[in-house]
């Protein structure tokens, strides 16, 4: 068993009113993954300078609250008991956790173990074995470097490496990082193109401690992974490295599979998707008609809106789609909410605004454009069902939306007709409401699809 550490300190070497550890993290090895974690900032009873305040980015307000290194002492011992004490130049962390103890009246001795000396023995010939440049060269990301818990993970996969080519036969001592990469790749793509069907649904990549690292949607989902394989783009192939396990769920239905995709990347944020992460709309683009019946549109805080068309993650991203709508409907500064209410818009001066803010456009020429903005995001009714593929011939699906907005999904029995609203309603299992799933409903629906639409009161 392992204890990869790693400690950020307030000095280069030991000493006790200036050079403590300010931060550790312990993570527990068992040879075969990490099993257990420590990880806290320390209180460190000194002042942290500039120089290491900008190299670890932790300042002495984030450590005034924190434990004492004596109020951990004791967690520190017992997750370091009988394990070897790993580290990336090993004598830096060991020898001030070993200063600590003794500042307490406590001699720390453990066996330790330095990742430079191994890979310095099982990787010859880099041209640094700086923890940072050696992960880099081995397509090892740190997206926390020089804090601790960062480069002890970092430290913790580079161990994972070192220790397979330290066991493999004397054939492939000698293989390169990138063959035993492509190596374990090609192993696990066999496994997930084994496990995942040829049909339409949601796919899950886990890790080996069980977390979702990616979630994608597909018609057919063992194409769609056999194309992941595929990338030669280092953050996939980082991926691909860490999967350990697929899980997957059918849908029937493509459109499910999109709702499905954006919601669970929402509920669980998997560190290797892109998109639609945020659950947090903070703003919205309402419109609304106002005195003489010009549509306006207005950029509101979404708790403010009362009619909103579509809603945004941040005041700029909202700003942006505004003002991409002013050149491509040729709108007016002033019914956007973007000039005072009583001026002739600067767009007009410009020639961009054809002059609606000073009586020499028509109402019915303008909302003419601006009417092609509420035909392209609301729905054509605000209550309706969409009927599409169920996971079986035997099964239709039925996707909800309700008051404008979509609701949820759900499955029945095709030789089982539908009665009544309230009887679709009940078959349909309610989804937590993202605004930007009414943007997948509609794009759906734009598409060549084959589907029936079920408009009700």
């Amino acid at each position: 068993m392992f204890a990869i550490i790693d400690i950020e300190t307030c000095g280069g070497n030991y000493e006790f009113r200036k050079g403590r550890i300010i931060e550790i993290c312990i993570l527990v090895h068992d040879g075969l993954q990490v099993v257990d974690k420590f990880s806290t900032l320390i209180n460190p009873e000194c002042h942290i300078g500039t120089f290491f305040t900008r190299l670890s980015g932790i300042s002495n307000e984030m450590v005034a609250d924190a434990p004492r290194f004596h109020e951990v002492a004791k967690d520190i011992l017992a997750f370091t008991e009988g394990r070897i004490f790993v580290g990336h130049n090993v004598a830096f962390d060991y020898g001030f956790v070993k200063a600590e103890f003794a500042a307490l009246g406590y001699k720390y001795k453990r066996e330790t173990l330095c990742t430079v000396r191994l890979s310095r023995k099982l990787l010859p010939g880099k041209l640094s074995y700086s923890l940072g440049k050696l992960c880099s060269s081995l397509g090892i990301e740190n997206e926390a470097r020089h804090r601790a818990e960062g480069d002890a993970t970092a430290t913790a996969k580079l161990l994972d490496l070192l220790l397979q080519l330290k066991s493999m036969t004397p054939q492939y001592k000698n293989m390169g990082a990138a063959d035993l990469m492509s190596r374990k790749i090609d192993k696990i793509k066999q496994y997930a193109l084994d496990k995942l069907p040829e049909a339409c649904g949601v796919y899950y990549f886990l890790d080996k401690e069980g977390h979702i690292i990616y979630i994608g949607k597909s018609t057919n989902m063992y194409s769609r992974a056999q194309s992941h394989f595929n990338t030669r783009e280092k953050k996939g192939l980082k991926m691909l490295y860490e999967l350990h396990e697929v899980d997957f769920e059918t849908s029937g239905s493509e459109l499910i599979a999109l709702l499905r995709e954006a919601e669970e990347i929402k509920r669980h944020k998997p560190r290797y998707n892109r998109m639609r992460k945020s659950d947090s709309f903070t703003h919205c683009i309402d419109w609304f008609k106002g005195n003489p019946g010009i549509i306006n549109f207005k950029i509101v805080p979404r708790e403010e809106s009362e009619n909103a068309l579509l809603s945004f993650v941040t005041y700029s991203t909202a700003r942006d789609r505004l003002e991409s709508w002013l050149d491509e409907y040729t709108l007016c500064l002033r019914y956007c909410g973007l000039t005072s209410d009583d001026s002739v818009c600067f767009n007009h001066q410009l020639r961009k605004c054809n002059g609606i803010c000073s009586s020499e456009e028509s109402i019915f020429d303008y909302n003419l454009r601006a009417g092609k903005i509420l035909e392209k995001y609301i729905f054509p009714d605000p209550n309706f069902a969409i009927i599409d593929k169920g996971r079986s011939p035997e099964e239709n699906s039925i996707i909800l939306v309700e008051n404008g907005h979509y609701t949820g999904y759900g499955y029945y029995d095709r030789s089982e007709p539908i009665h009544s609203p309230e009887e679709l309603r009940g078959m349909v299992k309610r989804a937590i409401y993202y605004p930007d799933t009414d943007d997948l409903v509609r794009g759906w629906m734009k598409g060549p699809r084959s589907y029936k639409y079920l408009p009700f009161k």
